[in-house]
C-alpha cells in the first residue's frame, strides 16, 4: 500500500514547484514508511510513498516505461497482474520488474484507457503521457482505495488524501455548505463532493483524463443486480462459496507477514476460515473487545480463532476515544462521524505490530444483505401496498407525529422511523432510514447564513441519482445498490482505509472483489432475505466453515458505548472544544440548540449519542484543517 500525489500545469512552459510536490508526498509518509521517490520534469511532477509488498527489491516508483515517456505512480494491488503480465508478454512487451505497477504501464500502451477494466484489484493510479501531454489516472471498481483532486482550468493537482493537496497555498480551503449539510445527514459526505468547495473525489469504477482539453471523466464499470435464476439453493452455496476461497486466494499474494481481522461475526469468521484451508501456516488474526460486555464480540472472535488454531492478538479497548480525536480528524482529513472509526483504528493497530498486511470481512452486509435497515424496509414496501400513497402520507405521518407514544402497538412498528417511512415513496424512505439530522433538527440547529446556502439543495439529491438506475429491479436489490454506491464506498471503506493506513498497514477485502460481486449481484434477492433473516444463502454457503454459535447469533456491528463514553470519558472533551467561544461549528450552528441536545443526552431523557458524536468531530476537523 502507497500514497500517490502529484501537480500538472496545463501550459508546458509553467515550470511545477518540486518543493510542493515534496510536501505533498512527505504529508503522506504515514501510508508509505518505507521509501519514496519523485518524478519532477517541467510542467509535471509527481510523488509516491511506498509501503513494500510485492516485489520489494525492484518495485520502487515512480516508474517508468522504456523510453521514459510514460510515468506512473499506483497505490494498491492488482491481484491478476500475473495474468496480464503474460498476455502482454505474448504480444511483445518486456518487462523490468516483477512488480504490479509495471502492467499498468504496459497495459496502458497495449490498451489505453481500456485498461481499467481488465484490472482486477484495489487500486488508485495516476500515469503522465508525455507524448500525448495527458495525465491518466483510475480508481478500482468499488472504491477501496481513495484519490482525490483539485482542478482550477490552469492547475490539476490529486493525493491519495486532501491533506496532500492543502500543501499547495493556491488550493482555498472554502467550505462547500452542500457538502456540509450531506455530512450531517449521512454522517459522511458522498462523492464526488468533498468538505471544501473545490476538492473532488474521483469516483469508483472512474477514470478521468486530464489534458488541454480540460477534463473527461469516464465510468468503466457498475454492478448490476438483475437476476439469474435457474440453480438450487444447494448449487447456489456451493457456487458462493468457491467464489469466495477463490478471491480469498487471490488475495494471499505477499511478500511480507499477512493476517486478518477477526470480529467474531459471520463475514470476518468465514475469511478467517477459509485463509485457514488455503494456508500452511497458521493464520494471524487481530481482534479487539470492550470493557463494557455488550459490545465485546472477543468470545465469538475466539471460537473461530480456536477451530482454525490461529494465532491470535487481542487487546480491549477502554474509554480512550478521547486520547485520539486529533489523530482520527488529521487521518480523515474531512469531517467523518462514523464511531466504528475507534475500534478499526485500534484493532489496526493490534494487527500492524505482527503483520504488514490483513484481509477483511467488509461487505458481507451489502452482498448478502445484512443489515438490519434491509428487513425494515422490504416490510415496508410490503405494507406500502396495502395503501396508496394519497391515503398513507397522511396517515401515517400523523402516526409518525405520535411515535413513540405508541407503546401499544406491536414491536416491528415501534421500529425507529417505520410510521414516517411509510408516508414516504419507497426511495424517500429509505433516505429517511439512512438520515441522522432530520429536517426539524436541522431547522432548530443551522444558523440563518446556513438555511440561506442551502435554500435550493436537498441532500436526498445523492441517493436519487442512484436510484434512477435501479429502475425495474425489486426493492431490495434497489437499497443494496445505493448502498455500494454510497455508504460502503464512502463511509464503510473509507474508514477502513483511513484507520489502517494510519498504521501502514494494508487492508484487503475478499468480499468487495468486484468479480465476486458481480456474482452475488445476480442471486435473486429471496436467498439473501428470506423470512427475516439476512445472509440467509451465504450462512448455508458457511454450514462448514463457520462455527454455528456464529452463523446463529445476532448480528452486532463493530460498534462502541457511544452514549456512555459521551456522558462520562468524552464529556469534557466535548465541552471544551463544541462549547468554545472560538468552535468551529458556532460559525455554521446554533450552539444553544446543541447544549439543550448535549443536556438532554446527560440526564438521559434523549439518546443523541451519534448527533453529538458528529459534532464532536466536526469541531475536531474544524480546528484541525478549516484554518
Amino acid at each position: 500500500m502507497c500514497g500517490i500525489c502529484g501537480k500538472i500545469f496545463i501550459d508546458p512552459r509553467v515550470q511545477v514547484e518540486a518543493e510542493v510536490v515534496h510536501r505533498m508526498t512527505q504529508t503522506l509518509a504515514h501510508r508509505g514508511p518505507e521509501a519514496e521517490g519523485f518524478h519532477v520534469r517541467g510542467a509535471v511532477g509527481l510523488g509516491h510513498r511506498r509501503l513494500k509488498i510485492i516485489d520489494v527489491a525492484s518495485g520502487q516508483q515512480p516508474m517508468y516505461n522504456e523510453d521514459g515517456s510514460l510515468v506512473v505512480v499506483f497505490n494498491g494491488e492488482i491481484y491478476n497482474y500475473l495474468a496480464l503480465r503474460r498476455e502482454l508478454l505474448a504480444k511483445g512487451h518486456r518487462f523490468q520488474t516483477n512488480s504490479d505497477t509495471e502492467v499498468l504501464l504496459h497495459g496502458y500502451e497495449e490498451w489505453g484507457r481500456h485498461l481499467l477494466p481488465k484490472l482486477r484489484g484495489m487500486f488508485a493510479f495516476a500515469l503522465w503521457d508525455e507524448r500525448a501531454q495527458q495525465l491518466f489516472l483510475g480508481r478500482d471498481q468499488v472504491g477501496i482505495k481513495p484519490l482525490h483532486y483539485y482542478w482550477d482550468g490552469r492547475q490539476f493537482l490529486f493525493a491519495s488524501e486532501i491533506k496532500a493537496l492543502l500543501q499547495d497555498a493556491s488550493v482555498a480551503r472554502t467550505i462547500d455548505p452542500h457538502a456540509l449539510d450531506d455530512y450531517l445527514t449521512y454522517l459522511y459526505i458522498p462523492a464526488p463532493k468533498t468538505i471544501f468547495a473545490n476538492i473532488r473525489k474521483l469516483r469508483p469504477g472512474h477514470g478521468l483524463l486530464v489534458s488541454a482539453a480540460g477534463l473527461e471523466e469516464f465510468e468503466y464499470w457498475d454492478l448490476d443486480f438483475s437476476p439469474q435464476n435457474g440453480k438450487s439453493e444447494a448449487e447456489l452455496a456451493a457456487d458462493i462459496q468457491e467464489a469466495l476461497r477463490e478471491s480469498v486466494a487471490a488475495q494471499l499474494m505477499s511478500e511480507v507477514p499477512l493476517g486478518a481481522f477477526l470480529s467474531g461475526g459471520i463475514d470476518s469468521s468465514a475469511v478467517v476460515g477459509l485463509m485457514g484451508r488455503l494456508l500452511e501456516q497458521p493464520v494471524n488474526t487481530a481482534a479487539i473487545g470492550f470493557a463494557e460486555s455488550a459490545f465485546d464480540e472477543l468470545p465469538y472472535a475466539r471460537l473461530v480463532a480456536e477451530k482454525y488454531r490461529t494465532n491470535a492478538h487481542e487487546q480491549i479497548v477502554r474509554a480512550e476515544a478521547a486520547k485520539i480525536l486529533d489523530t482520527l480528524a488529521w487521518h480523515f482529513d474531512e469531517p467523518f462521524a462514523d464511531s466504528s472509526m475507534v475500534p478499526t483504528y485500534y484493532v489496526s493497530q493490534v494487527a500492524r505490530e505482527r503483520v504488514t498486511v490483513c484481509l477483511s470481512g467488509d461487505g458481507g452486509d451489502e452482498n448478502f444483505a445484512g443489515y438490519r435497515r434491509y428487513r425494515f424496509d422490504v416490510l415496508e414496501n410490503r405494507l406500502r401496498h396495502f395503501m396508496p400513497q394519497g391515503m398513507r402520507a397522511p396517515f401515517f405521518s400523523a402516526l409518525g407525529k405520535i411515535y413513540p407514544k405508541a407503546d401499544w402497538l406491536p414491536q416491528i412498528f415501534r421500529a425507529k422511523t417505520l410510521f414516517t417511512n411509510l408516508a414516504l415513496t419507497p426511495e424517500r424512505g429509505y433516505f429517511h432510514t439512512m438520515s441522522w439530522f432530520h429536517p426539524a433538527m436541522k431547522q432548530q440547529c443551522y444558523r440563518p447564513a446556513l438555511q440561506r446556502a442551502l435554500q435550493d439543495y436537498d441532500p436526498y439529491s445523492v441517493m436519487e441519482a442512484h436510484f434512477r438506475r435501479t429502475e425495474g429491479w425489486d426493492p431490495l436489490s434497489r437499497i443494496q445498490y445505493v448502498d455500494v454506491k454510497t455508504y460502503l464506498v464512502d463511509d464503510i471503506l473509507t474508514k477502513v482505509d483511513r484507520a489502517s493506513m494510519a498504521h501502514a498497514l494494508e487492508v484487503r477485502v475478499p468480499l468487495l472483489d468486484h468479480l465476486f460481486m458481480e456474482h452475488i449481484a445476480h442471486i435473486p434477492a429471496h436467498y439473501k432475505l428470506r423470512n427475516g433473516e439476512g445472509k440467509y444463502i451465504f450462512k448455508r454457503a458457511l454450514l462448514d466453515i463457520v462455527p454455528q454459535g456464529i452463523l446463529r447469533r445476532p448480528k452486532m456491528g463493530f460498534s462502541i458505548p457511544l452514549a456512555q463514553w459521551l456522558r462520562t470519558d468524552l464529556r469534557a472533551v466535548f465541552e471544551e472544544r463544541v462549547f468554545a467561544r472560538d468552535a468551529f461549528v458556532a460559525e455554521w450552528l446554533a450552539v444553544g440548540t446543541i447544549k439543550r441536545w448535549w443536556q438532554q443526552h446527560q440526564r438521559g431523557t434523549r439518546d443523541y449519542a451519534q448527533h453529538l458524536w458528529a459534532l464532536l468531530m466536526l469541531e475536531s476537523w474544524g480546528r484541525r484543517f478549516a484554518a
